[in-house]
């Protein structure tokens, strides 16, 4: 099944955040201020000054998230896929809810004191996140999207995705051509140099010039006119 991005992604995420605070936080674990970005970007972060936690989620993320060419190619999809989150089905509800869950997750990560520089997505990291999963949490979570989004009128689609075969999707690109695709928390431009089979290896143009990428195929916008 095709899922359209939605045009109303700032207002789905204000609904995550809502979601977030009912469902996941508790006041014994700080203060926290949710907010939606205008970007892809999506995190946790904790200020210790005023000992606040924060969770961000980007209005571009959520919209992705309704694209199956897209979804998959994010962190939260190879999640559900890999660890039967949610019965490994992707879904625009079960990325969005589990998005949920990943951030929280950090949030409790960052609070047993088992958030390190360059140890992120660690063991800790996934026991919690599998704890979430294990004790009805996550699927709370996904009840009260749901039901909230669609109280405002606002349906989030539970149909699993129709995921393209990544064999078929390498016969669309070829070195050569141009293209955008988003790194690092925005959107780059480059030229394919080699067709991997389920990536391809890009060196950047413009801004990102003298860098190159490993791009998974399904992130990959053509530019060639």
């Amino acid at each position: 099944m095709t899922t359209s991005k939605p045009t109303n992604a700032r207002q789905l995420g204000e609904l995550m955040c809502t979601v977030t605070k009912q469902v996941l936080w508790s006041p014994s674990h700080n203060e926290l201020i949710c907010r939606v970005g205008s970007g892809q970007a999506t995190y946790h972060r904790f200020d210790p000054g005023s000992r606040q936690h924060q969770i961000t989620y980007g209005a571009r993320m959520i919209e992705a998230k309704h694209r199956p060419e897209t979804a998959r190619g994010w962190l939260s999809g190879r999640e559900i896929q890999q660890r039967g989150y949610f019965d490994g089905q992707l879904s625009p509800l079960n990325l969005l809810a589990h998005t949920c869950c990943h951030e929280f997750a950090h949030l409790l990560q960052h609070n047993a004191g088992k958030r390190f520089r360059g140890s992120v997505h660690n063991p800790h990291f996934y026991r919690i996140l599998d704890g979430l999963h294990a004790d009805g949490q996550a699927n709370a979570t996904k009840a009260a999207l749901r039901d909230l989004a669609a109280r405002h009128g606002l349906p989030i689609s539970d149909d699993g995705f129709e995921l393209p075969d990544p064999g078929s999707e390498r016969t669309h690109w070829a070195v050569g051509d141009t293209v955008t695709f988003a790194a690092g928390g925005g959107e780059k431009e480059g030229e394919i140099l080699r067709v991997n089979r389920k990536t391809c290896t890009v060196k950047g143009t413009g801004p990102s010039r003298g860098v190159r990428y490993r791009v998974p195929l399904q992130l990959l916008r053509n530019t060639s006119a």
